[in-house]
């Protein structure tokens, strides 16, 4: 059987979490060069569906940070 988007999205949301921790974490140290770095480490991430879980928790981790 063929997990859903659903159990997928559930089995995958904390190391999505972490790896977009881990993403946010480099920023004060690459600093300028940090968002061509990490849209290359999103790029890497297989399958596409976990990368657009890790590159959403980043944009609601870099709100939180800005606000």
């Amino acid at each position: 059987m063929t997990p859903t988007r659903a159990d997928f999205h559930e089995q995958n949301q904390a190391s999505a979490h972490a790896e977009a921790q881990r993403l946010l974490a480099q920023k004060a140290v690459l600093q300028g060069a940090w968002l061509s770095w990490v849209a290359s480490q999103i790029y890497l991430l297989r399958p596409a569906a976990y990368a657009s879980m890790v590159r959403r928790e980043l944009a609601g981790l870099q709100e939180t940070s800005e606000s």
